[in-house]
């Protein structure tokens, strides 16, 4: 298991190093553009040069570019599902272009009523971007709702073989997200028999990372807030639990709360603690 958390690159990709050094990270997740504009990732060859050498010689690693928010796989809306799928492949080439070991995407979602659909939009999709040489595409669960293409484990598993099981397609999951979909994470007894289902539906080892999030609101409540680890309805005892599964022992475990320096490295510190590493 290797901790960190999302770390901001301030100007630079190289910046977001020296970042992560200074907040306890042994892994760690940047942006590679706008998280909330269509602009693609303005990585300039002598940028991303700095990156590698600097993450090199600081032995960080893995290290994630996270997709912008507006990209959405499964978009009704044709014209906006090929510039989601645009920007995640040029994202992806400027993953390649860092040496990151992977994107993340979040799987997506249609129309009300619709999830069909929609799950076969979203494969397309994530084959279209996997076409672009690079790292591997992370497909992040969402909190769930009207249309979601991947909320549960089991979802994500029906998402992971209609891309084929492709060979550079792989899972993230986010305690907080999952909680909002109604996982019971807060009971330390129940995480396991949750977990279980990565087991039974033969995609352990396509789970290459866990965003580590307490949550705001209670379980089930279908809402994306994030907390501090322990500061949330999971609370410590429910990510303890999570973090002891032999499944999530062998990710990178990142948190993603905002904050500065100070409170960054709190949140990795209180990681690395009920982690035990």
């Amino acid at each position: 298991m290797r901790v960190g958390a999302h770390v901001p690159t301030r100007g630079s990709p190289a910046s977001a190093v020296d970042y992560a050094l200074a907040a306890g990270c042994e892994a760690f997740q940047i942006f590679g553009s706008n998280p909330r504009a269509w602009a693609p990732p303005p990585i300039r060859p002598s940028d991303a040069e700095a990156f590698r050498r600097r993450r090199t010689e600081a032995g960080l690693g893995p290290v994630f570019v996270h997709s912008s928010y507006l990209v959405n796989v499964a978009s009704p809306d044709e014209a906006f599902r090929r510039r989601s799928v645009d920007l995640a492949r040029r994202e992806l080439e400027a993953a390649e272009a860092l040496e990151a070991d992977g994107i993340v995407v979040h799987a997506g979602s249609g129309g009300p009523g619709e999830r069909a659909w929609a799950l076969e939009r979203a494969a397309a999709s994530v084959e279209a971007v996997v076409a672009v040489d690079g790292p591997d595409v992370l497909l992040e669960l969402t909190a769930g709702g009207a249309g979601t293409v991947a909320s549960t484990i089991p979802q994500a598993a029906e998402l992971l073989e209609a891309v084929g099981r492709h060979p550079r397609v792989m899972l993230c999951l986010d305690t907080c997200h999952l909680f909002a979909a109604g996982y019971p994470l807060d009971d330390p007894g129940a995480v396991g028999p949750a977990l279980d289902e990565l087991r039974r539906h033969r995609i352990t080892r396509r789970l290459r990372l866990v965003h580590a999030n307490d949550a705001r609101d209670p379980r089930g409540s279908r809402r994306d807030r994030h907390a501090r680890p322990g500061h949330g309805a999971i609370g410590e005892r429910g990510l303890r639990a999570v973090l002891a599964d032999p499944a999530v022992r062998r990710c990178a475990v990142l948190v993603e709360t905002p904050g500065d320096l100070e409170a960054h490295r709190g949140d990795v510190a209180a990681l690395r603690r009920l982690a035990g590493v």
